[in-house]
């Protein structure tokens, strides 16, 4: 009888075995099979995004693989390294992508895109993430309300630090009524975006090598 029992014990460790192996492999080359196609997914819808920021007339390189590594930045509000695409004309840095997080949403972190000239000047800046009330504080969403175009052209330059605010706090900067914290929350992380890029521009900005693509950027 315990040898019945180890026996059967013995093929149906097996069994299960084998039923492992095959489902691993059959998962392996499913995933093999399909991760082409999502990474092109990704890579279109992420490029569809930078063609409403970035204009064709400032790059002739690849922005998705021209990329640098940006270490985690209190002016950027990230906590995470990032990764910022380089536009290039003939070799030479016209403009910068990279991602924002404004921390002071009314319902929490809201995510941002920027596109971002040699010069400071601000090309253009999308809501990438949010979970602001929709009717409401979600007017800063491309989708429901051309609120966010107010950033397009907007530099340092333009003013000083305490335009960079609503109007209701003495700033430049439309808002709605009933819904000032979202819009005060993505004016500042925009803001604040800009002055990391002037900080910085000696590192971003730099003319292309070889080994350029996916290199971290030193911090200071």
């Amino acid at each position: 009888m315990p040898e019945t029992i180890i026996r059967h014990a013995s093929k149906t460790a097996i069994t299960l075995m084998a039923f492992a192996i095959v489902f691993t492999t059959c998962m392996a080359f499913v995933y093999q099979v399909t991760k082409s196609p999502i990474e092109q997914s990704e890579a279109a819808a992420r490029m569809s995004l930078f063609r409403q920021i970035m204009p064709e007339h400032l790059h002739d390189n690849d922005l998705l693989q021209d990329t640098i590594e940006l270490p985690p930045d209190a002016l950027l509000g990230t906590t995470q390294p990032t990764v910022a695409n380089i536009a290039r004309v003939q070799g030479q840095p016209s403009a910068i992508i990279l991602e924002a997080i404004a921390h002071d949403g009314y319902s929490g972190d809201i995510k941002l895109l920027l596109a971002i000239e040699a010069d400071g000047t601000l090309n253009g800046v999308r809501v990438i993430t949010h979970k602001e009330t929709p009717g409401l504080g979600d007017y800063i969403d491309i989708a429901k309300n051309n609120w966010i175009k107010l950033f397009d052209g907007q530099s340092l330059n333009n003013g000083k630090d305490g335009d960079w605010r609503v109007k209701k706090d003495g700033g430049k900067f439309d808002y709605m009524v009933g819904a000032t914290i979202t819009p005060r929350a993505v004016v500042a992380a925009v803001h604040k975006a800009l002055q990391y890029v002037e900080q910085h521009k000696q590192t971003l900005f730099v003319a292309q090598v070889d080994d350029q693509h996916n290199a971290p950027m030193e911090k200071p």
